[in-house]
């Protein structure tokens, strides 16, 4: 099965370096939101983190490009988690904001 991108830009108000702070402080938490665990390796290179969620013996890679009023992130789920890509985009555009807030 190919890995489905989602592709979404979350607005925010924190300029460029307020929001790499703020996304850097949350995405430790962001293991504890999967049911069963998970790990999150994470590293940033210049103003995008290159991130990846390891659960159920699936990897999603995942990329934020922080710019001075928006966050564009890339998801790419691959082989069956695709098909989920609607509820993990909903999920998305509903914490997305929240990790910013």
């Amino acid at each position: 099965m190919i890995p489905r991108t989602i592709t979404l830009d979350i607005p925010h108000q924190l300029g460029r370096e307020g929001a790499k702070a703020r996304i850097d402080s949350k995405i430790g938490r962001l293991a504890d939101k999967i049911p069963g665990g998970a790990t999150v390796d994470h590293r940033w290179e210049d103003d995008s983190l290159h991130f990846t969620v390891t659960a159920m013996g699936q990897q999603v890679a995942s990329r934020l490009d922080v710019q001075e009023s928006i966050v564009h992130a890339e998801v790419t789920l691959p082989g069956m988690l695709g098909l989920f890509a609607g509820k993990v985009r909903e999920m998305l555009e509903k914490e997305g904001p929240r990790l910013l807030g």
